[in-house]
């Protein structure tokens, strides 16, 4: 995996407005920062994961709902066979060539610049919307009860391995919607009496992206991103990273462990 040199990556970026744009809005792009080779490299990996041509045990997967309505998801089956309409691949830390991508040097100045001490990975998730269109996905926020960790992780890197041009399902994004906190205790989609109050549709700003372009994102920022008519796949990797010393709060099964980060 190439990073252009550090001192150009770092001018390019201007690091200090990207996390200045980060504190206020809650999201911040960082223009694009991977390369072409590894852009053919990771995207012919999704398709090889999809198809079952390189297994690994632990993924998980998540196939598009049928009707392309988030409320029609059907959760918990895991892998379905080979097919192109997997929406969610969680757990690529354990792809070698994902992994290598993860723990590029890009990712971990912006995450020492913003987290203290050793760094952890809570996920890694590829979100896909195929060529058929994909799943809506409804304004939420990535935190709360249901994630189960503690001090809450609050920074995501978002890139796009495809184009996501606006009408091919680009992220949409409310600005400064994270600085009050969670919209409900468990977290996750947000309650439709929040967006009319907030007036979600009439502010909603549209990220559309070229491959290869990058948006840090607050976990608690509100963000959607709808069904894809450009009729071309939409795949954008997820890293939600976070403190070494967070803790697992689930009690029903053996807490989670953390893969450490950037310990070479």
């Amino acid at each position: 995996m190439s990073d252009a040199p550090e001192v150009e990556v770092e001018v390019e970026l201007g690091l200090a407005r990207v996390l200045a744009d980060f504190a206020r809005d809650g999201y911040a792009r960082l223009g694009r920062v991977v390369d072409d080779a590894t852009l053919a490299a990771l995207g012919q990996r999704v398709d090889d994961l999809m198809q079952g041509r390189v297994v690994h045990e632990g993924l998980f997967f998540q196939h598009d709902s049928p009707t392309g309505r988030y409320e029609d998801l059907t959760f918990g089956a895991g892998w379905v066979g080979p097919s192109s309409d997997y929406r969610k691949l969680e757990k690529l830390e354990r792809d070698p060539l994902f992994r290598a991508f993860i723990e590029r040097p890009l990712h971990e100045r912006i995450a020492r610049a913003l987290i203290d001490g050793p760094i952890a990975l809570y996920r890694a998730v590829l979100f896909t919307k195929s060529a058929r269109g994909g799943t809506e996905l409804p304004w939420h926020q990535d935190g709360g009860t249901f994630w189960g960790v503690t001090p809450a992780p609050f920074l995501q890197i978002w890139t796009g391995l495809d184009d996501a041009p606006l009408d091919g399902g680009c992220l949409e994004v409310l600005p400064g919607s994270h600085t009050a906190g969670l919209a409900t205790p468990q977290g996750g989609t947000v309650p439709d009496e929040a967006l009319r109050a907030a007036r979600a549709e009439a502010r909603a700003v549209p990220l559309p992206t070229v491959a290869g372009e990058s948006i840090l994102i607050h976990n608690h920022l509100w963000h959607r991103s709808r069904r894809s008519h450009s009729g071309r796949r939409r795949a954008a990797l997820t890293l939600c990273l976070m403190t070494a010393s967070a803790r697992c709060l689930r009690r029903k099964r053996a807490p989670r462990e953390f893969v450490r980060l950037f310990t070479r």
